[in-house]
């Protein structure tokens, strides 16, 4: 299969504070760099955004690319797409590129929508009669038939992202890189995405994708990078680098009213029916089990669990043993507590996770809190929107048959 995306030992650095608004400032930059003075090393004011990465994307496949803000996964995009350059390896993309790196890239605020589609359909090397002939589909998907010749500058950021996806997923890529744009507009233009990348990836055409969305990731991609302050910290199979992103973010996890006495020493999610619990369906039975340690005399304790969907942290539900009739548990320094939780997962659509907390319920103070202990997609087709799957029924009765309820 060929390589359409490469990347290799790409480093990019930028300089903090560093503006060019006048030619007093712009022609010594320029020319210490046509001096050479671009050197590996960093003076005081530099940084290193992307720090010796390399991937690469066969034909036909589907990256994901995630990791925490600042991580350096918006820069690698434009490296690939040659809005940046860098300072050392090399990156090149094969064939056609569909890019939607920034929502208002290429639009002209004083022109209206069809002009743009036209200014961004000659950027993207559209010929006019091609835009032309898919002029109307574009208008349809992106859902601004009744502006379509106001100027842009009058659109919202969502109507701008929706015209925009929409010029770049109707070119016929061969690749298609887009950065975060399922984080604007409404759930319907969201589902509408996922569908059309989801056509795209079907007919053949490579994507790079990078979202904080980790259940959209888990739906498009079967491969994820994962970045973390500009280096590359795992490259695999996409539920894995759910499992590295989640386990990173936990390490910086602090809440202010945890006086630290106890150490996670493990966690693992099963689904009681033995399949994996990466990837489920709604209402699947689940068991979570935990050990910690106690490492500072404490009161009795409980142990609480709360479950949070991960693209927006919604808290969606939380029980302490205690709740459900487990008693509070002395644990003496140097002793091991086996914490297990049987739920159901009745959740809609969506990427979630579990923390974990050791309480003291009587002065409400956490002896622990552990974030992303576990996580889970729920995968189904019913429901873009809400966090409980309540397996709805309906039926229509239309006419004289129609009766009004008792």
């Amino acid at each position: 299969m060929a390589t359409q995306v490469i990347f290799e030992q790409v480093w990019k650095k930028f300089r903090r504070g560093e503006r060019h608004d006048t030619l007093r400032d712009l022609i010594p930059s320029m020319l210490r760099r046509l001096a050479g003075a671009e050197s590996a090393d960093l003076t005081s004011n530099e940084f290193w955004a992307v720090q010796d990465v390399s991937f690469q994307v066969d034909a036909g496949e589907a990256l994901g690319i995630i990791g925490p803000n600042g991580a350096g996964k918006s820069t690698a995009l434009k490296l690939l797409t040659r809005i940046l350059r860098p300072n050392r390896g090399h990156c090149a993309v094969r064939g056609r590129v569909g890019a939607l790196i920034e929502v208002a890239a290429g639009f002209h605020p004083e022109l209206t929508g069809r002009e743009n589609v036209y200014l961004q359909g000659a950027i993207m090397s559209m010929k006019r009669a091609y835009i032309a002939s898919r002029f109307d589909e574009i208008v349809q998907f992106a859902g601004i038939e009744d502006f379509v010749d106001t100027p842009i500058k009058r659109y919202s950021s969502g109507m701008q992202a929706r015209l925009g996806f929409s010029i770049a997923a109707h070119m016929d890529p061969d690749v298609l890189i887009v950065d975060e744009v399922l984080s604007v507009g409404d759930i319907s233009f969201q589902a509408r995405c996922v569908e059309r990348m989801e056509q795209h990836i079907r007919n053949g055409v490579t994507v790079v994708f990078v979202s904080h969305n980790l259940q959209a990731v888990v739906t498009l991609c079967q491969r994820a990078v994962v970045l973390g302050h500009g280096r590359l910290c795992y490259d695999g199979p996409v539920e894995g680098a759910i499992d590295a992103y989640l386990l990173a973010s936990q390490a910086g996890s602090r809440r202010s009213d945890t006086e630290t006495r106890f150490t996670l020493e493990s966690a693992k999610l099963v689904r009681l029916d033995g399949q994996p619990a990466h990837t489920m369906p709604p209402h699947t039975s689940c068991v979570l089990t935990a050990v910690v340690r106690c490492d500072v005399e404490s009161p009795p304790v409980t142990f609480g669990f709360e479950f949070e969907r991960t693209r927006d942290l919604f808290y969606c539900y939380g029980v302490s043993a205690e709740d459900i009739g487990v008693p509070r548990q002395s644990v003496k320094p140097e002793e091991r507590v086996s914490i297990e939780l049987r739920f159901v997962a009745h959740f809609a659509r969506g990427h979630y996770r579990i923390n974990l907390k050791v309480r003291d319920p009587r002065w409400m103070k956490n002896f622990l809190f552990a974030e992303n202990v576990a996580n889970f997609t729920i995968d189904e087709a019913a429901s873009f929107q809400g966090v409980v799957d309540i397996s709805p029924r309906c039926s229509i009765v239309a006419g004289a048959a129609a009766v009004h309820p008792q």
